[in-house]
């Protein structure tokens, strides 16, 4: 008798992230233009930091999932918008990197596929990297075992 297949997870950016971002593209904008005066420099690299900030944001409302388990691979987040399907054969480590540094620590879930290096970070997965590593394994298991 065969097992049940593992449910798909799937991590994305927390909403609030790319409204944020986009908010914050219009405001840098908008106060650039304001003090402006004279100054021709001001508004453009006001331009340049809210189209950075935009690109940004939508990056993150066009593809908002950055990774998905289930027992047979994951799909990790590839490019600017694309993503990348790994068997679990290929995935070689899955790992949680903690640093701290002037008193806060930060967590980083690395999953580590042989040629290529993914990295999460909290905000990418809108969960704590050491949960989505337990996840992580339990659907490899769950695919050894099916």
């Amino acid at each position: 008798m065969r097992s049940q297949p593992f449910p798909v997870h799937q991590w994305r950016v927390p909403v609030v992230l790319p409204v944020a971002k986009l908010v914050g593209a219009v405001v840098v904008l908008g106060l650039g233009l304001l003090f402006a005066g004279d100054d021709r420099v001001q508004p453009v690299l006001a331009g340049l930091a809210a189209a950075g900030l935009a690109g940004w944001g939508l990056r993150d409302l066009v593809a908002p999932v950055r990774l998905a388990a289930d027992s047979d691979g994951i799909t990790v987040a590839h490019g600017f918008a694309g993503h990348r399907r790994l068997s679990w054969p290929e995935v070689e480590a899955i790992r949680v990197d903690r640093r701290t540094r002037r008193g806060l620590t930060a967590e980083t879930l690395e999953i580590d596929a042989g040629e290529s290096l993914h990295l999460f970070g909290r905000y990418d997965l809108d969960a704590p990297p050491a949960e989505v590593a337990e996840a992580l394994r339990a659907a490899r298991a769950a695919g050894r075992r099916g």
